[in-house]
């Protein structure tokens, strides 16, 4: 994208442009500063610590999976909170307005939008009926064996693709800060956070959440107060600073639709808006706490929790545009932002805060990927112990075999992270979280709100339904221009959108009541004799 050379620090305070003459002076943060790395040791140590503490408990696998259903709704609220304030959310969805002005607010209404439904639809019966993972809420009323498969490789996939989204925010956030190459950057954080996920399990990333979910509002707040302070605290300022910095001037106050039409923007939406409730890592939390009224507690909490936080990312996506746009401090050699679009407030950091705060947020941010890759591995693990393991056995695992499965799970699907972040490079990771939450809500929405509020659906129908939402999502999706152009580089897109939701959804509902009518019609048939 062009860039304008515009002299937009000149403008405001004098101790906001020497900042980052300091920090270009200082050889920004890819060389690496005492104070950034002082943060990341404090971080360091004590996610180590609440990880050692915890794996003393993690003797169980109801301990390992689920905290031992023993977290308060505060506690949980906070986690859940935290799990959806991830760095993929802070870094991503900031970048996204530094890209595409208020468009990139786009993804964050869609997101907090999404709560509600996880509130007043999910919360209570996912508690009630399931005590480690989707498939137990499926399993009470189809045939525990499909049932099970299917859920484990609908939850696998998902959690694969958000994953992915994390893993890509680390890797950028590390290179940026440390001079390293990418790949090395990735696989690096990548093996800090299996052995973290290993060892600790929920409690320990259940603790990590609440600490970084609290620290993440507090230094998002700090980046959007400075971003305000060098304007006066004049919001028209502020805006039309950054309607001059960028070239598409004031259509970046205007909303366009993130994608390219109204098609694409409402499937988009429809993506996220319901595939929040369907996300096995988010999900998951309720089997933490101890009954129906602490999960719908929980929700409470943390829709507040997050609707503060996407309030501050939009001062700060502006903030951004407005001081880093033109500003050559910033800019690699093509002209594009250093480290890419999703490095914005860390360099904003830059500016407002100088490098101490550089290195507060980005030991947050690092803490906040932990915290949510430990979250996906324990997710991915529970499918695959407990659900697809068992599945295709047709008989459970002993207490001490599915704890080391667990173990074992969590290592191979983060291995598969490293392995699939290393080929995202370079992509949107709020967008790739968008993908994400699409897959999850035309395979594991669509199951869960039938399965709960539907007695006609039967296991066939279950089968059916969930398959061909998620091979129609997970395809489409492949097809798309994120993936099949940009990731692949296999040239134009065979499917014209990235987010297929308003296709793959409906074919998902559908499939599941017309083949479970059939098939309740052929099983109350009579048998024909002759």
């Amino acid at each position: 994208m062009a860039r304008l050379a515009l002299p937009v620090l000149g403008a405001v305070p004098l101790s906001v442009a020497s900042a980052a003459d300091a920090w270009a002076a200082a050889g920004a943060p890819q060389q690496g500063h005492g104070v950034t790395l002082t943060f990341f040791s404090v971080f360091l140590v004590l996610t180590l610590g609440i990880c050692v503490l915890a794996a003393r408990r993690s003797d169980g696998v109801d301990e390992f999976l689920a905290a031992g259903s023993s977290i308060t709704a505060r506690q949980n609220g906070l986690a859940t909170a935290g799990d959806y304030m991830s760095a993929g959310a802070f870094l991503g969805l900031t970048g996204a307005i530094y890209v595409s002005g208020l468009d990139g607010m786009f993804l964050a209404a869609s997101y907090l939008a999404s709560w509600p439904i996880v509130l007043f639809v999910m919360a209570e019966p996912l508690r009630r009926l399931g005590k480690y993972s989707i498939a137990d809420v499926l399993t009470h009323t189809l045939d525990e064996r499909p049932a099970r498969i299917l859920a484990a490789v609908c939850a696998l996939v998902v959690t694969s693709f958000y994953l992915v989204a994390q893993m890509v925010g680390a890797g950028e956030l590390m290179a940026l800060l440390f001079g390293v190459a990418y790949r090395p950057a990735v696989i690096s954080t990548g093996l800090v956070m299996i052995g973290f996920a290993a060892l600790g399990g929920m409690r320990a990333a259940t603790w990590v959440q609440i600490v970084k979910a609290i620290l993440m509002i507090v230094g998002a707040a700090i980046i959007s107060g400075g971003a305000m302070r060098a304007f006066g605290f004049d919001t028209a300022a502020l805006l039309a600073a950054a309607e001059r910095s960028h070239p598409r001037g004031g259509d970046i106050v205007n909303t366009y639709g993130f994608s390219k039409d109204i098609f694409a923007t409402i499937s988009l939406g429809a993506g996220i808006l319901f595939g929040t409730a369907g996300l096995p890592h988010i999900l998951m939390r309720f089997f933490t706490v101890r009954d129906e009224r602490a999960a719908r507690v929980s929700v409470f909490y943390a829709t507040c929790l997050i609707a503060i936080f996407f309030l501050l990312i939009l001062p700060i996506g502006y903030g951004s545009i407005a001081l880093l746009r033109g500003d050559p401090t910033f800019a690699n050699a093509d002209g594009n932002l250093r480290g890419g679009n999703n490095m914005a407030p860390i360099h904003l950091a830059a500016v407002v805060g100088g490098d101490w705060l550089v290195g507060f947020i980005s030991a947050v941010a690092f803490a906040t990927i932990l915290a949510v890759v430990s979250g996906l591995l324990i997710a991915g693990a529970s499918s695959m112990t407990n659900d697809l393991l068992v599945g295709l056995r047709g008989r459970p695992l002993g207490p001490k075999a599915r704890l080391k499965a667990s173990r074992l799970a969590a290592v191979g699907l983060g291995c598969l992270g490293i392995g699939m972040a290393i080929l995202f490079e370079g992509q949107n990771v709020a967008y790739m979280i968008a993908l994400a939450t699409t897959i999850a809500g035309s395979a594991n929405f669509p199951l869960l709100v039938l399965a709960i509020y539907w007695r006609g659906l039967t296991t066939a129908g279950a089968v059916a339904g969930g398959g061909v939402g998620l091979v129609s999502s997970v395809v489409l999706t492949g097809l798309g221009p994120t993936v099949w152009t940009k990731v692949l580089n296999m040239g134009p897109p065979l499917f014209p959108y990235d987010a297929p939701a308003l296709i793959t959804m409906p074919l998902a509902f559908g499939t599941c009541w017309i083949v479970s009518l059939v098939s309740r019609r052929t099983q109350a048939a009579p048998a024909v004799i002759g």
